[in-house]
């Protein structure tokens, strides 16, 4: 396909609009960052000025916290924590269904100061506000069947009673990003609350105010005072504060960075959570839905402008399909409604920093200078945002370019033909990330087969990336350079639990009785052994 000159689509609002003043949409005055700012655990006198993506303007001053701030924290949360495990399951679920509530009552407010804060599109943000509050509600429901005491067999029938507990960490520290300010700051904690711990957060310094939005609403919901503390401040000083001192940490970032935190954990020899990078997968098999699968692909390249862990950065397409699909996937690029902005009809917000853009601009610029072709955008947008880079499709990328095998983290996907699934496969699971996979197919067992071959924590099989991560069962999380450890399901509060063994015995218990030899009572567990086999017993 020859290169196409790229459709911007309707521009909403730009950064010289009067519904971009932040002050005028969303009243971001003084009370309302007093009011949340004043949440931060901090007494350092430092303070770091935020600023709207969407349009540069000033957003509120985030107090910085010291290492004495996070020390506080800890010693706040250890208090509450203890108190926390004494309340029931059931007190804890109905505070957590409280949370679901509130969130979607004030979900419009949600997406007001995300839109702001991290300029991503309104629809976008109304998501983050729904899965907290599918969150809160799975957690609440399911609760006793996580969590209460369960019992296992016993080496000696009727004689001996095994259960087996599942007891909170204790102070768990959660170090949440920026692409999904108001999910991520509160999603990871909530089953951490349920199943008994406090927590100590440092979200990101450039989506504070959403993340602290959150913890107001923990308030309204009525949990306990200093159950959940939030720091504020550089990695370098808090983030490596929190490791220090928590009994289990949850991080999502960067590959480089887990793996400093997997290391100071491991140093403690505490547990921890990684959600980190990728550089995700779609496969596009010949007897796919050309319009369904275009549609899925451009969702998966382009929600979040890319900016979206879970989001696809590789594309392998049938042969027999790709001319047919590549018109359609163009097509439905180009007419995506770019801006920033509080309008629903915005399919595509704008990237978070400069430091970002200037990501996305070096791997696309990279690229065509090696020979890739733009199929569509590929063009910063200074008119719509001082970040706004347009959805961009390549083709011709070779592993020479450095958008090859390294994450762009923006919207940015490049498309590669296949002749045969093995080679498809095979393609995908280069590299050394795990993370997210899509498989389009309508023959749903065959993509499930194909799903086992894929070295990815989450599979989707005609969908982009929701059919997993809305679905609060489900684990999410990678494998190999992705991250471990699950969110979400069983896995998603296990992780924050200690298994604890209590064994009653009942009689003369596990030796032998009066006047029994060891021989002759190593002789009787031999027999017991081998009749139990017979039984069938485990």
């Amino acid at each position: 396909m020859s290169q196409q000159t790229p459709n911007p689509g309707p521009l909403v609002g730009g950064p010289n609009d009067p519904e971009h003043d932040p002050a005028a949409t969303y009243a971001l005055g003084r009370d309302l960052t007093a009011r949340l700012t004043g949440r931060i655990l901090s007494t350092s006198g430092e303070a770091v000025l935020s600023h709207s993506p969407c349009n540069g303007q000033p957003l509120a001053h985030i107090p910085q916290s010291s290492d004495a701030d996070v020390e506080e924290a800890f010693k706040r949360a250890r208090r509450a924590q203890a108190a926390w495990a004494r309340t029931s399951l059931d007190v804890r679920a109905e505070l957590m269904l409280r949370l679901h509530d509130i969130v979607l009552d004030r979900a419009e407010e949600i997406c007001d100061l995300t839109v702001w804060e991290s300029g991503k599109a309104r629809k976008e943000a109304y998501l983050e506000a729904y899965h907290v509050a599918l969150t809160a509600r799975y957690y609440a429901r399911t609760a006793h069947k996580h969590l209460d005491p369960e019992r296992r067999s016993g080496v000696m029938p009727l004689a001996t009673r095994i259960d087996v507990n599942r007891v909170p960490k204790g102070v768990v520290g959660i170090i949440s990003p920026w692409n999904y300010p108001f999910t991520m700051a509160l999603c990871d904690g909530l089953p951490a609350l349920m199943a008994g711990n406090a927590v100590v957060s440092k979200p990101d310094s450039q989506t504070m105010l959403t993340a602290l939005l959150g913890m107001e609403m923990l308030d309204q919901a009525g949990f306990p005072k200093d159950l959940w503390t939030v720091v504020a401040g550089p990695g370098s000083r808090v983030g490596t504060g929190i490791i220090e001192r928590a009994d289990y940490v949850c991080f999502t970032g960067s590959t480089a960075t887990g793996k400093r935190v997997a290391a100071g954990c491991a140093d403690r020899l505490i547990g921890c959570s990684l959600e980190l990078g990728g550089k995700n997968p779609i496969l596009v098999l010949r007897d796919a839905s050309i319009e369904k699968a275009a549609e899925g692909a451009t969702r998966a390249a382009f929600s979040n402008g890319g900016q979206l862990c879970v989001s696809t950065e590789r594309m392998f397409v049938a042969d027999e399909i790709y001319d047919q699909f590549v018109d359609r996937f163009v097509a439905r690029t180009e007419a995506l409604t770019l801006g920033v902005g509080q309008d629903w009809a915005i399919d595509m917000g704008s990237l978070i920093s400069a430091d970002q853009l200037a990501t996305v601009q070096a791997h696309v610029e990279d690229a065509v200078a090696k020979g890739a072709r733009v199929l569509a955008g590929g063009r910063h947008r200074p008119d719509l945002g001082p970040f706004f880079y347009e959805p961009t499709i390549l083709e011709g990328v070779s592993s020479d370019m450095v958008c090859h095998g390294n994450e762009t983290f923006g919207p940015v996907i490049s498309l590669y033909r296949f002749t045969s699934e093995t080679e498809a496969i095979a393609a995908a699971n280069e590299g050394n990330y795990g993370l997210n996979a899509s498989i389009w197919t309508q023959d749903g067992k065959r993509g499930r087969a194909i799903a086992r071959e894929i070295k990815c924590g989450t599979v989707n099989v005609n969908e982009a990336y929701g059919a997993t991560f809305a679905s609060l069962d489900a684990p999410m999380g990678g494998m190999r350079e992705s991250g471990t450890g699950r969110r979400q399901g069983p896995e998603g509060i296990h992780r924050y639990t200690e298994v604890q063994a209590v064994g009653t015995q009942r009689g003369w218990g596990f030796r032998p009785v009066p006047g029994m030899s060891n021989e002759t009572f190593s002789k009787v567990l031999t027999a017991s052994a081998r009749m139990f086999k017979k039984l069938g017993r485990a």
